[in-house]
């Protein structure tokens, strides 16, 4: 049975070709005009109203044990099927063929980088928390560091966040609110979301990617970060080793409406291979 989710901002404003195509940039998530405007700034007003440093905790306790489901890479990639996107009409074929879209995108750009492949398929399997029948702010979107005051490239920020109980709270109203200077972002906690989600899962099952795929799951909606040039007061040297990862995973991180969808069943195998060799088997979400 499909279920009825609502918008998805993280999907709203994305290109309507492949990014070798596009040429017009400007009109990438656009936040200030659009159809769809009111409905995005709605979810991103309840985002950044309830996710507060209380919020995010109380997720990482609620989900982090991953006794949801019990179930495969390939299944949950099934199951991203039951997800409609009310927002976008345009896109009518299954939200499964993006993931193997933005994986084929990959493998083309990097054949000699089966894991990065990978990743494409696995970065938005974390919004089955939908499924599991969490509201769409508290798993799509852009994430932000909670704990600290949000910086001016978070979307809608100087009008979304008045009601966030944490900006009236000394600890965490500052620059740095309760993060030390270059802490790492290994050390910040994150908006709570898909990217999270997933991140904190494939830690979990012990998959056997590289730390840069870590990093592309962990903060490929983290656009104030890898986009908008924030919160780099928080960042180590690590971070900005891997920040020109986590950017060449974004430029194939698109909805694309072409015509050419993929054939997921040719395809099929050549990922199961590369689930066999990084996370195999029955795997707890």
């Amino acid at each position: 049975m499909k279920v009825a989710v609502g918008p998805d901002p993280s999907l709203v404003y994305r290109p309507d070709v492949d990014p070798e195509a596009a040429k017009d940039k400007g009109s990438f998530r656009n936040y200030t005009s659009g159809p769809l405007l009111d409905r995005v700034f709605a979810t991103y007003k309840l985002m950044h109203t309830q996710q507060t440093v209380d919020f995010v905790r109380k997720k990482h306790t609620q989900f982090g044990g991953f006794s949801y489901k019990k179930m495969t890479v390939l299944e949950a990639v099934a199951m991203l099927d039951g997800l409609v996107d009310e927002s976008d009409p345009d896109v009518d074929f299954p939200n499964s063929f993006h993931a193997f879209q933005t994986a084929e995108g990959i493998r083309k750009a990097h054949p000699d980088k089966d894991w990065f492949h990978l990743v494409g398929l696995l970065h938005d399997l974390g919004k089955v928390l939908v499924l599991a029948g969490e509201p769409q702010w508290a798993v799509v979107g852009d994430t932000f560091p909670v704990g600290c005051r949000p910086q001016a490239s978070v979307v809608f920020c100087d009008s979304t966040f008045q009601d966030n109980p944490d900006l009236q709270d000394p600890r965490y109203s500052t620059e740095f609110g309760m993060y030390q200077p270059h802490c790492g972002l290994e050390n910040v906690l994150m908006s709570w979301g898909h990217d999270e989600y997933m991140y904190q899962m494939m830690k979990f099952n012990k998959f056997s990617l590289p730390p840069e795929a870590f990093y592309m799951i962990r903060f490929h909606s983290f656009y104030p970060w890898h986009t908008g040039g924030d919160y780099w007061q928080l960042c180590s040297e690590q971070d900005l080793a891997m920040l020109p990862w986590v950017q060449e995973f974004n430029k194939f991180d698109l909805y694309t409406k072409c015509p050419g969808l993929p054939d997921v069943d040719e395809l099929r195998p050549y990922y199961q291979g590369l689930i066999d060799k990084y996370c195999p088997g029955v795997l707890s979400w």
